[in-house]
């Protein structure tokens, strides 16, 4: 018995018109689990800010948070890796960036803003809660030197604010 041949090649449009292709997102967007990894991490630190935010909004409202996925920073020594003050870093591998208010290369003011980089936190997270923590801790700390306090006045609840 002969097999019929294919007048038409067989395209996703074809396969899709018959019901066996995709159907369209695997979750509403209104669910957690059809958000990216990346729009989960922004969610992650603006729930860590948020406690920081109520505490020192007063004197936080000329800094902005902004999340960058890998960071574009060198160390000023790479033998001995030395970061400036407003680097948060875990050994070679820098955490987030206080960036002063300025003027930019066109003469716009900027204002100040801390830049978290999200690979290398989530690389250092065992477990969401931990993402969480290490998130806050380095908020904690970015917050402090941008008000030039210690870590434990902005956090009395900080890792080490006993020591």
């Amino acid at each position: 018995m002969a097999r019929a041949r294919r007048s038409r090649p067989l395209t996703s449009r074809s396969v899709a018109r018959r019901g066996r292709g995709i159907r369209g997102p695997l979750f509403p967007p209104d669910l957690p689990a059809a958000r990216t990894r990346a729009e989960n991490f922004d969610h992650t630190v603006l729930g860590a800010f948020e406690p920081i935010d109520a505490r020192w909004h007063d004197r936080l409202t000329k800094l902005d948070i902004a999340v960058d996925d890998v960071p574009r920073i060198r160390a000023i020594d790479p033998d001995s890796v030395n970061w400036p003050p407003e680097v948060v870093a875990d050994g070679p591998v820098p955490l987030s960036r206080l960036i002063p208010a300025g003027i930019d290369r066109h003469g716009t003011a900027t204002r100040a803003r801390i830049v978290l980089f999200r690979r290398p936190i989530e690389l250092r997270a065992k477990d969401p809660q931990d993402l969480e923590d290490l998130v806050h801790d380095v908020l904690v700390e970015q917050v402090a030197t941008y008000l030039g306090v210690g870590p434990e006045v902005v956090d009395p609840e900080v890792p080490g604010a006993d020591d």
